[in-house]
């Protein structure tokens, strides 16, 4: 990087700062004019930029704008593998099995979400449900551009965990996105074992 040249008030600004300024290292020689002048521009070489072609909405064709690096909570519930019949997963994916019971935790904080969906959960086994329906909703988009990430839709994330956990695992045998009939994103259908 080069440097400009300074102009004639800078220089006499800073003969004077040097003038009044105590020296580190006295018994190194000093010179006020060595930092004076400019030191003679490197060449430049001939630089070569690639621009990539601009998508319909501005950005170039290989940029993304999300910096969550873990797959979405969608594709963590799809990657599971079918536990259940697969004819009976098929209908429940179309929305063509009727749930036969319904959890929902919009509004609710997680502290209060986690207990209720214990007792749901534990309670529609017991009855001998086989597929219950577990509304969450998607999510509050936040106008917060700060430097974090901040996940939106924290019962959306948080319930297929709480799932997969005990005591609740013992009873779930697939937790699946439900179909639009049934709320889409924000709700999640879990399907139940049999009762021994």
């Amino acid at each position: 990087m080069t440097r400009r040249k300074l102009r004639p008030e800078e220089e006499d600004l800073w003969r004077k700062v040097v003038d009044k300024t105590d020296r580190l290292h006295p018994e190194k020689p000093f010179h006020p004019d060595d930092f004076v002048t400019t030191p003679s521009p490197a060449p430049r070489s001939r630089q070569i930029f690639e621009v990539a072609p601009a998508r319909p909405n501005g950005r170039p064709a290989g940029s993304k704008t999300s910096v969550n690096l873990t797959p979405s909570i969608v594709d963590q519930v799809a990657a599971q593998p079918v536990q259940m019949d697969r004819k009976a997963f098929a209908q429940m994916k179309r929305g063509k099995l009727q749930p036969e019971g319904k959890l929902d935790l919009h509004g609710m904080t997680t502290d209060r979400a986690h207990p209720a969906l214990i007792r749901f959960i534990l309670s529609a086994h017991g009855q001998g449900k086989r597929l219950v329906l577990v509304v969450t909703g998607k999510g509050k988009h936040r106008d917060d551009d700060g430097p974090i990430p901040v996940r939106f839709g924290v019962l959306r994330h948080q319930v297929p965990q709480w799932l997969s956990m005990p005591p609740l695992s013992s009873v779930v045998l697939q937790v699946s996105q439900a179909n639009v009939r049934h709320g889409g994103g924000g709700a999640y259908y879990v399907y139940l074992r049999r009762q021994r």
